[in-house]
């Protein structure tokens, strides 16, 4: 890595940290500057401002980018254990990333999902891989059309860890015990009893 390269990750790195913990407002470049140890004129020789240092963050922290790779890496002969283990897989990717959902959030409230589309453009193709590779497994899905079952997933990955950033540790172990587990199981089965026919 030049030196170039190296200061810019350092910016990079820097702003992440700090965007995650105080937000994006709540930042600023003198103040960047000054953690990363770099001196402001240093700093706009590499990006143009301070919403193109966040767009790198964004880009680089995104979680998609540990998700995408850990579910493509899934395994499983019958589609049930191919989502729970991409599940699995997913939970332990974004473990490694736990201030994603603070770079989420700031995308969303702060930017209202101007960069997002970046993102979405490079995993949706995976995606779609991927929801092929539940169609080989044996077992047999509904007629539900592929982009609905990249959002339902999306949507599943999401509110399970909302819910554990809300409610964690203040809620009784039941609460959390084996919480994925159930919301694949009803991500897979809905949530009625079947009649028996």
């Amino acid at each position: 890595m030049s030196k170039g390269e190296d200061t810019r990750q350092t910016i990079i790195d820097t702003a992440h940290k700090l965007f995650t913990r105080q937000g994006y407002h709540g930042t600023s470049m003198r103040q960047l500057a000054k953690e990363a140890g770099i001196a402001l004129g240093g700093v706009y020789n590499h990006f143009s401002g301070k919403e193109d240092i966040f767009r790198a963050v964004f880009m680089e922290n995104h979680p998609f980018l540990e998700m995408l790779p850990a579910i493509e890496g899934a395994q499983g002969e019958t589609i049930e254990d191919l989502v729970h283990d991409a599940a699995a897989q997913m939970l332990a990717a974004i473990k490694r990333k736990p201030d994603f959902i603070n770079l989420i959030f700031i995308e969303i409230v702060e930017f209202k999902n101007t960069h997002t589309h970046e993102i979405f453009e490079t995993a949706f193709p995976r995606g779609v891989q991927i929801v092929a590779r539940m169609e080989e497994a044996q077992g047999s899905l509904r007629a539900i059309p592929a982009l609905m079952l990249i959002r339902a997933f999306i949507g599943l990955f999401f509110s399970y860890h909302l819910a554990e950033t809300m409610l964690g540790e203040i809620t009784p172990p039941e609460f959390r015990e084996n919480a994925m587990d159930y919301q694949v199981d009803i991500l897979l089965h809905g949530i009625l009893e079947r009649s028996e026919e």
